[in-house]
């Protein structure tokens, strides 16, 4: 929720015959977001210390703090996102997470929230792992670039996807690392993370252990831990 990118031609001034895009910030919208905060909430404890990295203007902060009785700190970018999270009367830091959470320290939160946010940063693994030094878990909720809708597009039409997750088109979109399932799998095998929990999110609820996962979900809730040792527990994942 960190970048925006309207680029259309309504946003574009034409001169000696050309469009001239003009970026801006933005706050990426989730089509999925009420249900994601519904899932989430779930895997959060009554009480729980949670940074919401990315967290828009607040929607979910708001409702830990009012209906989980979380003590909740926010981060944001986009400047409009940030008062309006403000207006709510959360506690929120704007600021660049591609600059590091130094200022943050150790140990200082329970969960980190990190939803529709990690595809959109230049350097998301080094994001990863300070945040896993700052929180005890974190709660990553991306899209599935091996959603089926997707591969069918690519498929038939051989060119960059459209749909309700990624609504971008290729010249315009704040997303800047797409995964899979497998692929995110694959980056745990190599960092300093684990997989505690893995979410796909199937039609209105999240299923776990759901067959063709990586085929069938639009988007994914991963919960991440330090990585203890090579022997730690496997996942709760097919």
């Amino acid at each position: 929720m960190r970048l925006k990118s309207k680029t259309s031609p309504k946003n574009g001034n034409r001169q000696s015959g050309r469009l001239t895009i003009r970026p801006q910030r933005y706050c990426m919208r989730d089509p999925s977001a009420t249900i994601i905060d519904e899932i989430i909430k779930r895997e959060i404890p009554p009480g729980s210390r949670v940074i919401d990295l990315g967290c828009g203007d607040g929607r979910l902060l708001q409702l830990l703090r009012d209906d989980m009785h979380c003590n909740v700190q926010g981060i944001e970018l986009d400047e409009e996102e940030f008062l309006a999270a403000m207006k709510r009367g959360l506690p929120v830091l704007r600021g660049d997470l591609d600059e590091g959470l130094q200022y943050l320290p150790d140990d200082s939160f329970d969960f980190a929230v990190l939803s529709q946010t990690l595809q959109q940063l230049r350097y998301p693994v080094e994001l990863l792992e300070n945040i896993l030094r700052v929180a005890r878990r974190v709660l990553v909720v991306v899209p599935n670039f091996a959603y089926w809708k997707i591969r069918l597009q690519v498929l038939l039409f051989g060119r960059a996807p459209v749909t309700e997750e990624l609504p971008y088109e290729w010249h315009n979109t704040p997303n800047l690392h797409l995964m899979s399932m497998e692929d995110f799998r694959d980056l745990e095998k190599r960092g300093t993370f684990q997989i505690v929990k893995e979410l796909p999110i199937i039609g209105e609820r999240s299923v776990a252990r759901a067959t063709w996962a990586n085929l069938r979900a639009r988007t994914v809730l991963y919960i991440l831990e330090r990585k203890v040792s090579e022997e730690s527990p496997s996942a709760d994942r097919p």
